[in-house]
């Protein structure tokens, strides 16, 4: 009997990490087309010394009750009595040096991992939508806990998503306790790695508790990180909160995403390079303080830059959007970090329909060129207001398309044929020939929506529109998809310990 059960356990050793190489491979970018650089050397030198001048002379903002104020002023940094704080370009380039030039983040089992950094593209569902579009009543309602569910049930369901994040708020409980129900909710209903964001430091720390009881312990969750913590501060200006969850992460191992989404014309400057400078510096800033807490430890970077539409006021500007996008992708590559910028997979517009799919075509395509760690706002819509799991499901096969384009083209003897095409002659037929059979899906792009699926004259498609076909595909995949359960036993831990944190926190009054 120990005999059977070793040889089992040899076989399903070499089957996961089986699992793990081609799971790792998936995502890979790093191919002989070379991503789109929007800058020049000589201005890529220029945006950094920029950054660096800025924080130097000019500084970032700490609320001045921070605990990061005391690692700043022993590592030398000029620390001024309301929070400003200095930082010398010695110490930023220290950081930069220290940082980790990857990760792996692992699913829930520990059995596959993907990762982060600078030859591999990733992509999440967006974060932390407040409302959505009931698709049995088109009601534009808050979003709530079984949207949540659905969110991440169809993450897991379809092929090409990575990993899920909070893709919508539990706006019924905006609390603390409502930010840890969303960990819980993620971690019950997809088995694949995770991104987290919050707004307060105290649910970082019991979601911590909770991955680290999914995982077994501390050390195993420090070996094998199960979520990527994302921390989301106001341009050159950082939240206790902000800096508190920088500190509790870095200390834990927790990998952090660092990025804000900076406004040029109103946060910023108007312009993409000045854009850029302030993006980068916020960023930075946040690299430096992990570093502080623990060298060598795992801050990526990553900025959004967007700018105001001067006729509204709204957020617009789809070409300076798209080209800070590689630009910082650009200045990320030449310090030699991975960028967790990228913009793909959410629109502006109000619901799904024609404009959705112009914009996230594009924006998704920007991504093929930019080639940042990881895209995280799949199924967005309303500049982030509204979450659609039909514009989830369109980005899916937007990555599927991305993915295929990235394999590049195989060349050797066997695909150029010149040997087949001598056999076959100048007016010979390709149909019946074996090589035609061994490789016409080889290359070939299997979308879920189009193609051999569009409503044609010739074939026996139903005349469906590209809604009616994604809205027949959701359904079926929400009904015979099933995650991987958690056991009873590990569900019951994640309970209690929500319960007793419930029990024991008591928010400070003001």
């Amino acid at each position: 009997m120990r005999k059977r059960n070793s040889r089992a356990e040899k076989r399903r050793a070499v089957e996961n990490a089986a699992k793990v190489d081609r799971k790792r491979d998936i995502g890979l970018v790093d191919q002989a087309l070379p991503p789109y650089h929007p800058l020049s050397e000589e201005g890529v030198a220029q945006v950094i010394d920029a950054t660096f001048e800025l924080m130097r002379e000019t500084g970032i903002g700490f609320d001045d009750d921070s605990t990061a104020l005391t690692y700043f002023q022993k590592a030398g940094c000029e620390v001024d009595s309301d929070g400003l704080v200095r930082f010398p370009t010695e110490l930023v380039r220290e950081a930069i040096q220290s940082t980790a030039r990857s990760t792996k983040l692992w699913n829930r089992s520990a059995t596959e991992y993907i990762t982060l950094d600078r030859h591999h593209t990733w992509f999440f569902a967006g974060l932390t939508a407040i409302k959505v579009y009931d698709e049995s009543t088109g009601e534009h309602r808050d979003s709530r806990r079984d949207d949540l569910v659905k969110i991440t049930q169809l993450v897991d369901a379809l092929p090409h998503l990575d990993g899920s994040a909070v893709g919508c708020k539990i706006v019924e409980q905006s609390d603390i306790h409502g930010e840890i129900e969303e960990f819980a909710v993620l971690t019950e209903h997809t088995s694949k790695p995770l991104e987290y964001l919050c707004e307060n430091a105290e649910s970082l720390g019991v979601v911590i508790e909770i991955a680290e009881t999914i995982r077994g312990g501390r050390d195993q969750l420090v070996e094998k990180p199960y979520f990527a913590h994302i921390v989301t501060p106001l341009p050159i200006y950082y939240a206790k909160t902000h800096t508190d969850q920088i500190i509790q992460a870095a200390e834990y191992g927790i990998p952090l995403l660092i990025g804000t989404v900076t406004i040029g014309g109103a946060s910023s400057p108007i312009t993409m390079a000045g854009c850029l400078v302030h993006a980068l510096a916020t960023d930075l800033a946040a690299l430096v303080l992990s570093h502080l807490v623990r060298p060598g430890s795992s801050c990526m970077l990553g900025s959004d830059v967007s700018f105001m539409e001067a006729a509204t006021g709204g957020i617009g500007g789809f070409a300076q959007m798209y080209l800070g996008d590689l630009a910082i992708c650009q200045v990320m590559r030449s310090l030699d970090l991975p960028s967790v910028t990228g913009i793909g997979g959410g629109s502006s517009a109000r619901r799904f329909g024609e404009d959705a799919v112009w914009e996230v075509s594009n924006n998704m395509m920007n991504a093929f060129y930019a080639r940042p760690a990881t895209c995280d706002y799949l199924g967005l819509l309303d500049e982030g207001i509204t979450f659609s799991t039909r514009l989830l499901a369109f980005c899916n096969d937007q990555v599927g398309l991305l993915r295929q384009l990235w394999k590049g083209i195989k060349i050797d003897d066997e695909m150029l044929a010149r040997d087949l095409t001598r056999e076959v002659g100048v007016q010979g037929n390709y149909l019946a020939h074996p090589h035609t059979a061994q490789h016409c899906r080889e290359e070939y792009w299997n979308s879920r929506y189009h193609g051999g699926n569009y409503p044609v004259s010739s074939g026996n498609v139903d005349d469906q529109t590209l809604i009616e076909r994604i809205d027949v595909d959701i359904k079926n995949l929400l009904q015979n998809h099933q995650p991987e359960k958690l056991s009873d036993e590990v569900l019951q831990q994640i309970r209690s310990i929500q319960s007793r944190f419930k029990a024991e926190y008591k928010p400070e009054t003001h």
